[in-house]
């Protein structure tokens, strides 16, 4: 089963808030308030995928396997004397996911097939309403039996006089992966050797190190009051194991081993977003991605979503996501690599490929809110998922907002 990390579930869950205002100007008066909690969200949804290019079998065999997700967000908000805004957001993620080709980690398909994520998120804003600025710190960590994630985000973000907005943000991962290896190609003292690094992961099992830095830029205009555009760039760079060493590779001549992949890898993606109000009840939003990175990968991606307000508190948003890359330099199917290469993976998440994405989201909202718990807004999505490797999945989602 291809890994669903938290910005896949996050592009499943970006159920966007389709008729706010372009300017946010709020005329209330202001009173110093320490933190409060002012808002909770529930969100859960579940995925499910099917396809027959497993890489941990070397390029074919299953791909079944299912997500479960599960996620709590309390979110506080305070203000001091000088208008300046103060939030404080921590959330939990729990999924429970399962795998059908994970078990044939051992060829004899015992190996464990499901596991649980853990992923506690916690970031502190501070608006100044004065000057139209905002600073962001953020911490995360995510936690599963062969994979630990910590990292750590800063951002700054300023309006100026002609409705533009600058944002840039950097956010660093450090990643250690347990050395899993297939049971055929493990060494006879693999539980109790440590890994190059010099450092070992628990239960005797060896772990290799993974940093991501990820710097990203964004601009964006509002054209008039009916048009918003905007620029989205990033620069990320990874560097340590970026391979998995449960995936397997066969070659021409029979014999078998664990991918390699070149330790350092550049990404280059570049979007650019549009925004249009056609009327009353219409929403053209609009999207478009080009990335490349330095492992011989080119994509496009397409989006498009119409969010229709059916009535003042009810709307509808069906979407489509449309995606084409190029293969990685280092991808060959089952059976193709030569010895002789220097880098090889069977992972068809690194081959060429088409995909298409498309579903509907349904959001309301209510005028008083609802029971002693205060729900104040429901937001459900449905998408379906097709890939030209014959990968197909669908995920359901659903949000509950209490105010």
């Amino acid at each position: 089963m291809r890994k669903i990390c938290l910005t896949v579930v996050g592009l499943y869950l970006g159920l966007l808030h389709a008729y706010s205002q372009f300017y946010p100007v709020e005329k209330t008066s202001y009173q110093q308030r320490s933190l409060k909690l002012d808002e909770v969200n529930l969100v859960s949804s579940y995925y499910w995928q099917n396809g027959n290019h497993s890489a941990v079998t070397g390029g074919i065999g299953t791909e079944q396997g299912t997500d479960l997700a599960n996620g709590l967000e309390l979110k506080w908000v305070g203000y001091d004397l000088d208008t300046n805004k103060r939030s404080l957001t921590a959330s939990l993620g729990i999924d429970h996911h399962t795998s059908a080709s994970q078990a044939y980690v051992s060829k004899d398909g015992s190996s464990k097939s499901d596991g649980i994520r853990v992923y506690p998120e916690l970031s502190y804003t501070a608006e100044n309403r004065k000057n139209g600025s905002e600073l962001s710190l953020g911490a995360y960590y995510s936690s599963e039996y062969s994979y630990h994630s910590l990292g750590l985000n800063a951002g700054y973000s300023q309006k100026n006089a002609s409705n533009g907005e600058y944002n840039i943000k950097i956010n660093a991962f450090y990643d250690r992966v347990k050395l899993i290896y297939p049971t055929e190609l493990r060494p006879s003292t693999a539980v109790v050797v440590t890994s190059a690094s010099g450092s070992g992961g628990s239960a005797g099992i060896p772990s290799d190190p993974r940093f991501t830095l990820d710097g990203a830029f964004s601009f964006a205009q509002v054209v008039n009051p009916r048009m918003q555009a905007s620029i989205m760039t990033d620069l990320v760079f990874q560097a340590g194991d970026l391979g998995l060493p449960f995936h397997r590779v066969y070659f021409t001549d029979g014999t078998e081993a664990v991918e390699s992949l070149p330790s350092i890898r550049l990404k280059f993606p570049i979007g650019f977003r549009l925004n249009y109000f056609a009327g009353d009840n219409l929403i053209i939003r609009a999207y478009y991605r080009f990335y490349l990175d330095t492992w011989g990968i080119l994509s496009h991606t397409a989006n498009l979503e119409l969010p229709v307000k059916l009535t003042p508190f009810f709307s509808i948003s069906p979407f489509y996501r449309y995606y084409i890359q190029t293969a990685a330099n280092y991808f060959a199917p089952y059976g193709m690599h030569s010895r002789n290469d220097a880098f090889f993976t069977s992972n068809y998440a690194l081959s060429a490929f088409s995909s298409q994405f498309f579903g509907i989201g349904f959001r309301t909202t209510f005028i008083k809110s609802i029971g002693s718990l205060g729900l104040n807004g429901i937001e459900a999505r449905f998408g379906h998922y097709a890939q030209t490797t014959d990968l197909v999945s669908n995920v359901i989602s659903v949000n509950l907002k209490f105010k």
